[in-house]
């Protein structure tokens, strides 16, 4: 009977359609998150691997697994995975697209919503020095009606925020390598621009690119200096595009006008001083974080183990 091997708890579904197809699960129940020792003594006998893009698969993890035939990723990026040595193992290594993409939008549009109106910081006066009594010119924030929108990264995701963003009235346009075709742009309602002109001319920045080798620290003290004093960043993509050393520095030095992050340039952890400052959001990665999302993942992870056990090929390779 095959094995799978969970390194992180997962939906209950999800264990269920694996056992219900005869397949022998374990899971890791261990507090806080799978060590990379923990996760070599645990892979050794399993024939799939379903982990979360928290856990890194190394190469020396893939050694330790020699009847391995799948590592499922739990998510749509999979730069924790050696995909690309996992493929000389014959071993392949998917993911979960597409299904997080409204999830993950409503997230960055309720950024833009917060930082705008300052919502997270009046929940914080409440709770500490308290309200005292509404005057015309108190705690003022800005509409984003009106306001430009730059989406860095404009894939599935990209895509939705410009929809949502659209339907509030907010402006939009957006950067990556490959521009849309002209009838995408309308159908969608966006501009294309180049880099240097989004980052001088958004008043929200959103990024929604996935991580690669050239957009490292895309986001650096000298394009902070170009944006708009008012300007804010959202960060829902990957935490390495932006230098969260020289993010801190501008919003020190009001650069800019503030930051929301969902994910981190060194996560878990979190850049030490962010905390302090009242016109940063910061969020635990849950642009995904819904019941409905993390079962439609599920669904995938365990369908992908279900196919191959039976013969058929996997969906969603990443390393084909």
């Amino acid at each position: 009977m095959s094995k799978v091997f969970l390194s992180a708890k997962l939906p209950a579904a999800t264990t269920k359609i694996l056992t219900d197809h005869g397949l022998t699960v374990s899971v890791y129940a261990g507090e806080g998150l799978i060590s990379h020792a923990e996760l070599l003594k645990s892979v050794v006998d399993v024939d799939y691997l379903i982990t979360p893009l928290s856990t890194q698969v190394d190469a020396a993890v893939i050694d330790a697994a020699p009847k391995l035939k799948l590592i499922a990723n739990f998510g749509a990026g999979f730069n924790n995975i050696d995909a690309a040595y996992a493929k000389t193992k014959g071993i392949q290594v998917t993911n979960t697209p597409a299904v997080s993409t409204n999830s993950v939008a409503e997230v960055t549009v309720g950024l833009m919503l917060a930082l705008s109106h300052r919502i997270v910081e009046g929940d914080a006066q409440m709770r500490t020095s308290g309200f005292p009594g509404w005057a015309p010119l108190y705690f003022l924030g800005s509409e984003i009606a009106g306001k430009t929108l730059g989406i860095v990264g404009f894939g599935n995701i990209g895509r939705e925020v410009a929809r949502k963003a659209r339907a509030l009235a907010v402006n939009v346009q957006y950067w990556q390598p490959h521009r849309l075709t002209d009838p995408e742009e309308r159908s969608l309602g966006v501009q294309y621009v180049e880099f240097a002109d989004l980052v001088q001319t958004s008043d929200f920045i959103s990024i929604n690119a996935p991580q690669k080798p050239d957009n490292h620290h895309q986001f650096s003290a000298a394009v902070f200096k170009e944006m708009k004093a008012t300007a804010f960043l959202i960060n829902v993509g990957r935490g390495p595009i932006v230098d969260e050393a020289a993010l801190l520095t501008a919003l020190q030095q009001g650069v800019i006008g503030g930051a929301a992050l969902d994910v981190y340039e060194h996560e878990p952890q979190v850049t030490a001083g962010l905390e302090k400052l009242n016109n940063v959001i910061l969020t635990p990665h849950i642009g995904n974080a819904t019941v409905e999302a993390r079962a439609a993942m599920g669904t995938i992870v365990a369908n992908n183990v279900v196919l191959l056990e039976q013969g058929h090929n996997a969906k969603f390779i990443v390393n084909a």
